[in-house]
């Protein structure tokens, strides 16, 4: 597996612990973490331990399922800068409840998913007759 996919997984991983734990640390003291805690909590759960999964995941076995490889590596290596630099800056805005870094946030995380697609759909090659 390309270490890339890997950390993907990896850092998905981090962001479910980092998300669940922000979750308790919100019902154990309501109000002791500043900023808009539940888009924080539901963003590290479904961007970060969803997302960074599946794109892990999908970048490694979806080109073995076509029987292609993967169209553009260094799309997915952009998409990993891409995705990994959004998310800690919506995170961030939400938190210092500032829009700006969450719109800034928000179109890298946007433009990730974008080259996801992209480059899954070029490398399924959906021109042919289906087997």
């Amino acid at each position: 597996m390309h270490r890339r996919n890997r950390l993907f997984v990896a850092i998905g991983l981090l962001y479910g612990l980092a998300g669940g734990l922000a979750a308790i640390a919100q019902l154990a003291v309501p109000g002791a973490l500043p900023g808009n805690l539940p888009k924080v909590h539901a963003h590290m759960m479904l961007a970060g331990f969803v997302l960074m999964t599946i794109y892990g995941i999908g970048l490694h076995v979806i080109p073995r399922f076509a029987g292609y490889p993967l169209r553009s590596e260094r799309a997915a290596t952009a998409q990993f800068w891409l995705a990994n630099a959004g998310l800690p800056l919506m995170i961030a805005g939400w938190l210092a409840r500032a829009d700006w870094l969450v719109a800034i946030g928000g179109a890298l995380t946007a433009a990730a998913m974008a080259l996801f697609a992209g480059n899954l759909a070029l490398t399924l090659r959906l021109k042919g007759p289906l087997d």
